[in-house]
Formats: C-alpha cells, sequence, structure tokens
C-alpha cells in the first residue's frame, strides 16, 4: 500500500508540473490585444498564408537547385539476388534435388556530356530559386498595402465615432435646451420634434460607426489572419503626417524600374525563358555517357561453396555509350518552338510589368496631389464652418434663428467635418503609398 500510494503521489507531481510548464508556455507569449502598424506588418510577414505558401515554394526551388547540380555526378547502385530452384530429376532415383543461384554487383553511371542540358539547368534552377525570392517580396509588398488601407480605415472609423459622440452629446444638450423653451411657450412642438429627430439620426450615425469600425477591425484581422478574438484594437496615433512627398516622379519611377521585385522578376523570367531554349536544343545533341561494374553470379548445387565463386566468375565491365538523336518523332523539334513561344511570352510579361508599374507610379502621385489639395480644402472649409455652426448655436441660445436655419447650417458643418476626416487620412495614405514605391517602408 505504502508503495501504490508513493507511486501516486509520484504520478501527480509530474502531471502537475507538467501542466504547470504547458500553462507557462502557451501564455508566455500571447497574442496582443492592442496593434500598431509595425506589429501587424511584422506579423503579416510571419504568419501569413499566402507567404507562408510561396516561403515552402521557395524550398521547393533550392531541393530543385540541388537536384540539378548533383546530376552532373555519377551514380552508384548495388544490386543483389538470390533464388532456389527445386525440382524432381526425370531418369534415376526419385529424390528432390535443390539448385542454388544469385549474382551480385555494383554498377556506376556518369553523364559525360548531355548537349550542355545539365550546366543550362543548374543556371535555371538558380534563377528559378532567385526568382521564388523576388516572388515573395512581390507577395509582402501588396501585403503591406493591404494593411495599410485596412490599418487607416480603422483610424478614420474611430475619428468618425469621437466626432459622432460629440454630436449626440451636442443635440442631447440642445434637445434639452429646446423644451425648456418649448415649456416657456416660446417655440413650438414641431421644433421639438425636430430636435429629437435628430437626435435620433445622430444616434443612428454614431452606430453606423462603430459597425462600421467592427467590421474593417474583421478585415484587418483577416488579412493578418489572426484567430478569433474577443479584444482587438489598434493604435490611434498622437500626430499623422499629411506632409505631400518631395520625390520627383520621374525619380521615383526610375527607381521603382530598376528595384521593385516584379520587375526584377519578370526581368528574370526572361532568362529563364532563354535557358529553357538552350535545354530545348540541346536535345539535338548527341549524349555521352560512362558506365562501369563489379560483380559475380552462379549457379550450383548444394554442395558448392557459395563464397569460391569470387575467384572463378568475378567480372569487371567499363564502357562508353554514345547516344545520338537521329529521328525523335518531331519531339525536339517542337520543344524548341514552345520554348521560342516562352521566351516571347516572357518579353511580353516584362514589357507588360514595366508599363503596369509606370502607371502605377504615375497614378499613385496624381492620387497624392489630389489627396494634398483636398486636405487643405476641407481643412479651410471645415475651419469656417466650425465658426458658422458655433454662431447659429449661440443664435439659437437666445432665440434670434429658428430650427430650419439652424439644421441647414448644422448639416453644412457636419458635412464639411466629415469631408475633412476622410480628407486627412486619404492624404496621409496617399502619401505613404507613393513612398513606399520608392522603397520607404510604411510607418505612420
Amino acid at each position: 500500500m505504502l508503495k501504490i500510494s508513493f507511486k501516486f503521489l509520484t504520478v501527480t507531481c509530474c502531471m502537475f508540473f507538467v501542466c504547470k510548464s504547458y500553462g507557462q508556455d502557451t501564455t508566455a507569449r500571447p497574442i496582443a490585444k492592442i496593434w500598431d502598424l509595425a506589429a501587424c506588418l511584422q506579423y503579416a510577414k510571419e504568419h501569413n498564408i499566402t507567404l507562408r505558401s510561396l516561403k515552402l515554394d521557395l524550398e521547393t526551388a533550392r531541393q530543385n537547385q540541388l537536384l540539378a547540380k548533383a546530376a552532373v555526378l555519377p551514380d552508384l547502385y548495388g544490386s543483389a539476388s538470390q533464388s532456389v530452384n527445386h525440382y524432381n530429376q526425370a531418369t534415376g532415383t526419385n529424390g528432390n534435388n535443390l539448385n542454388y543461384s544469385g549474382s551480385y554487383g555494383v554498377s556506376s553511371a556518369w553523364t559525360l556530356f548531355q548537349g550542355g542540358y545539365l550546366k543550362t539547368n543548374i543556371k535555371q534552377q538558380e534563377l528559378l530559386v532567385q526568382s521564388s525570392s523576388l516572388s515573395i517580396m512581390e507577395t509582402a509588398n501588396s501585403v503591406d498595402l493591404q494593411i495599410a488601407q485596412a490599418y487607416l480605415n480603422i483610424l478614420v472609423d474611430k475619428e468618425s465615432i469621437i466626432y459622432n459622440k460629440d454630436l449626440v452629446t451636442t443635440s442631447t444638450a440642445q434637445l434639452e435646451q429646446i423644451k425648456r423653451q418649448f415649456a416657456a411657450g416660446s417655440v413650438a412642438k414641431k421644433d421639438v420634434a425636430q430636435f429629437e429627430a435628430q437626435l435620433a439620426t445622430d444616434k443612428f450615425n454614431l452606430n453606423a460607426a462603430e459597425n462600421a469600425e467592427r467590421n474593417d477591425k474583421i478585415a484587418l484581422r483577416t488579412i493578418l489572419q489572426l484567430p478569433a478574438l474577443r479584444e482587438f484594437d489598434v493604435v490611434k496615433p498622437d500626430t499623422l503626417s499629411n506632409a505631400t512627398s518631395t520625390i520627383s516622379l520621374n525619380t521615383l519611377q526610375d527607381y521603382a524600374l530598376a528595384n521593385r521585385p516584379e520587375v526584377k522578376n519578370a526581368e528574370l523570367g526572361t532568362q529563364i525563358a532563354d535557358l529553357a531554349l538552350s535545354k530545348a536544343k540541346s536535345g539535338y545533341l548527341p549524349t555521352l555517357s560512362l558506365g562501369a561494374g563489379v560483380g559475380t553470379s552462379y549457379a550450383r548445387d548444394p554442395s558448392y561453396n557459395a563464397f569460391r565463386q569470387f575467384d572463378n566468375n568475378f567480372y569487371q565491365q567499363a564502357g562508353l555509350t554514345l547516344s545520338i538523336p537521329i529521328f525523335t518523332k518531331r519531339q525536339n523539334k517542337t520543344n524548341v518552338s514552345l520554348a521560342k513561344i516562352q521566351v516571347e511570352q516572357s518579353k511580353l510579361t516584362l514589357e507588360n510589368t514595366k508599363s503596369t508599374l509606370a502607371l502605377t507610379t504615375e497614378s499613385a502621385y496624381n492620387n497624392m496631389q489630389n489627396a494634398t489639395s483636398q486636405y487643405a480644402a476641407a481643412a479651410e472649409q471645415v475651419k469656417y464652418n466650425q465658426e458658422l455652426y458655433r454662431i447659429a448655436n449661440q443664435e439659437l441660445k437666445v432665440g434670434v434663428l429658428n430650427a430650419v436655419d439652424f439644421y441647414q447650417q448644422r448639416n453644412l458643418y457636419v458635412q464639411a467635418t466629415q469631408s475633412f476626416i476622410q480628407a486627412k487620412y486619404n492624404a496621409a495614405l496617399a502619401a505613404k503609398i507613393y513612398e513606399f514605391y520608392y522603397g520607404v517602408p510604411f510607418k505612420l
């Protein structure tokens, strides 16, 4: 009983410490609840499924590269076979006989020349590894753009929520004021109803802004591919730069065409296609290989010593084999034709990539200029409408402004404020996107 109790106590203690350690490991690095833009970008680089899949493609390309390099080496195979035959004698006694036979050997083959195919294949596989790396960079850039857009959408929602909360607070105070005026008999019942309707509209708009924030957070989490979280929020920066980039369009386009991964990848595509054409042409050339082997074989009765045959039946052989393609049923010609088509296709891809990038950067430049102009105009608009709305509030309090005129001015202020919020973040995003094509990482 003492032994059983001691064993039970030992197992229980071990399970306790294992569970405690496991709990510490799982909580050591919990998923954060508050994210800044840098954390979002870094998390996506490590966890985005598309990027992880492309990284596996890169590993596949590296394995193919190693295989291509190993193809120039000789191989080495060992072989062994052993069999037993049982038969009845046709004449003489009726006894059974057994016959043993076997063969053992080692062989090697070495391709000495294959029309340059092996060396060309090595170069092509090296370029394919580089191409896979560039594909990862392309996708990472695309993911960064999506994250920046989704992140700024949430910031727009947050500012809209603050603004709509202020409107609800103001509308509530105004409704209380108009009720007091109605009780004093200075305004009609319809004026009270109008303020009540406006308060309901403001509450609806606040709810819509909060719902937009929730949806945009889901959109960002979808890009990040985060698991379901009860709490998830982003950091709102204290200040947001809306300065227009000083990089000229020509300078940026020259940099982008020389450094962007999509252009480099397209250029590699033309080189890979050229090497594929060289490989196809090598099919017209002969192949020279060296073969060698050693081995032994025997077929003897049970009384024979199997190891003695190494002295009597041991062979060695070596030879060269030359294979000359004479008629391949149009296989080589078709391969060359298809490779030439791929070369032309790769050139078109490169041309389209450069053209698309040039147009994209020009569009980004125009968007930045337009967004900056709209932001400056919106800032002026909201400035003057805010002052007019302040005056309208004062006039409403002293009873010199009716509800219709007040709400007309209020609506102008609301529209101006909404336009200003959108223009501010559009200007910031447009500038960041433009500089992103110059290699400047996203940073608020």
